[in-house]
């Protein structure tokens, strides 16, 4: 079974760095696709960032382009997203998540992820 397990959030004021980390455990895990997702109040699920396993190829939304780095670090199945610059609007839970490849052409955002963490706080005040 998959266990994914976040860790880093908290509160930090505007301008301020947070680092989230996620221990992945993975069968298979160099054909999946990693990815951080926020939900602030009252809005939807969106994905901020994701990293495909096998080569690093990274993806981030327009909105934390810049700003926000996704890694992993193989030899500790461990997935980050470091947050600089943070803004109020950054405020959410945050999710690590994991989706299965299953073609040869596939686009980071749209991917099925079916595996999914508790989620971790991240509050920014101005």
């Amino acid at each position: 079974q998959a266990q994914l397990v976040e860790s880093g959030g908290g509160s930090v004021q505007a301008g301020g760095s947070l680092r989230l980390s996620c221990a992945v455990s993975l069968r298979f895990i160099d054909s999946h696709v990693m990815g951080w997702f926020r939900q602030a109040p009252g809005k939807e699920r969106e994905l901020v960032a994701g990293i495909r396993w096998a080569n690093a190829a990274t993806d981030y939304a327009d909105s934390v382009k810049g700003r926000f780095a996704i890694s992993r670090d193989n030899a500790k199945n461990t997935v980050y997203l470091q947050m600089n610059d943070l803004k109020p609007e950054d405020t959410a839970v945050y999710y690590c998540a994991a989706a299965p490849i299953r073609s040869v052409f596939f686009n980071i955002r749209t991917l099925k992820y079916e595996y999914w963490g508790q989620g971790t706080q991240v509050t920014v005040s101005s």
